[in-house]
């Protein structure tokens, strides 16, 4: 029999996978390459220093929690040589980041191999997109069992994707990712426009989740932080993130609230919301990316859905 070796889009996906006795060696896959700056040469020095730089600025990571989490998984990753490679990865934009980077690791150092793709989010047991941690042991099961194999269309494909993700300009992404009906990445092209909705809107400033807690505080007042991240966490459809990156998130618009217990919006926060008042220049850093690009180089002109590029 071939030897099987199952890449996960996190811990939860390792351990249902574990629970459920699927053969075969497993590797978790942590990162969060749909937040800070990101280059094309997955898993190289000035790569990992790059993410380390951004996680550690942004996100109090430590060294020695980055070499213990991530860069441990990744050398045991190196060390695996399996005949097929099969990819966990759920819908959202925070997975499809993580899956095409991927691809393209192994576009470099396991070419030839058998790659094999598993994504969560239609299924038979919902009417709404579901993770794999949502579904039953059976629904798994199928999905594992209806796995779509990557063909090298398919790997370049993602690989480009890829590509152009880290470059410093995004406006390539604003149509390439949508002409690939056949792609079994069949999440990836509302990713990426969740991805350019990332980019500051033209009106006020802010990008679509930036947007989307303040309207959240404007709809409902929450006793606390906590609760709002909560409700946040509930109602996002396709980002994938979890508490700390809108804690992090809420840090930086942190100057349009009075008050986080209980949530209220300030004077300005409200101006912002009502398009009275655009915030650009108060959020603006020259530090903040996404993927290759500066995020404050670009606006989200929401007339026509296109990026305008600011000249400097």
């Amino acid at each position: 029999m071939s030897s099987i070796l199952h890449i996960t889009n996190g811990d939860s996906t390792t351990q249902l996978l574990k629970s459920q006795k699927i053969k075969g060696e497993i590797i978790t896959w942590r990162e969060m390459l749909c937040e800070g700056k990101t280059t094309t040469d997955v898993g190289s020095e000035d790569f990992w220093k790059t993410r380390f730089d951004f996680l550690n600025t942004s996100y109090k990571v430590t060294k020695k929690t980055f070499i213990d989490l991530t860069l441990k998984e990744y050398r045991n990753l190196c060390k695996q040589n399996q005949d097929e490679i099969v990819l966990w990865f759920d819908y959202d934009l925070f997975c499809q980041v993580n899956l095409i980077a991927v691809v393209s690791w192994l576009k470099r150092y396991r070419k030839g191999r058998k790659i094999t793709l598993v994504q969560s989010g239609k299924t038979d047991e919902s009417e709404k997109l579901v993770g794999f941690s949502e579904l039953s042991s059976k629904g798994l099961k199928n999905l594992y069992s209806n796995r779509a194999t990557l063909t090298k269309d398919d790997i370049e494909y993602a690989d480009y994707i890829w590509q152009l993700y880290c470059s410093d300009s995004p406006l390539r992404l604003e149509t390439v990712h949508k002409f690939n009906p056949s792609s079994p990445f069949i999440y990836l092209p509302d990713a990426i426009k969740a991805h350019l909705l990332r980019f500051p809107s033209i009106e006020n400033g802010l990008n679509a989740v930036e947007n989307e807690i303040i309207e959240t505080v404007a709809s409902k007042t929450f006793d606390s932080k906590n609760e709002l991240i909560r409700e946040l966490l509930n109602n996002q459809t396709v980002y994938g993130f979890g508490d700390v990156q809108y804690a992090n998130k809420l840090n930086e618009l942190k100057k349009l609230f009075t008050s986080f217990s209980p949530t209220k919006l300030s004077k300005k926060g409200k101006q912002v919301l009502e398009k009275q008042f655009n915030y650009y220049r108060e959020i603006r850093s020259d530090f903040s990316y996404l993927g290759g690009a500066k995020k404050y180089s670009y606006l989200y002109v929401n007339t026509n859905d296109k990026l305008l590029k600011l000249t400097s």
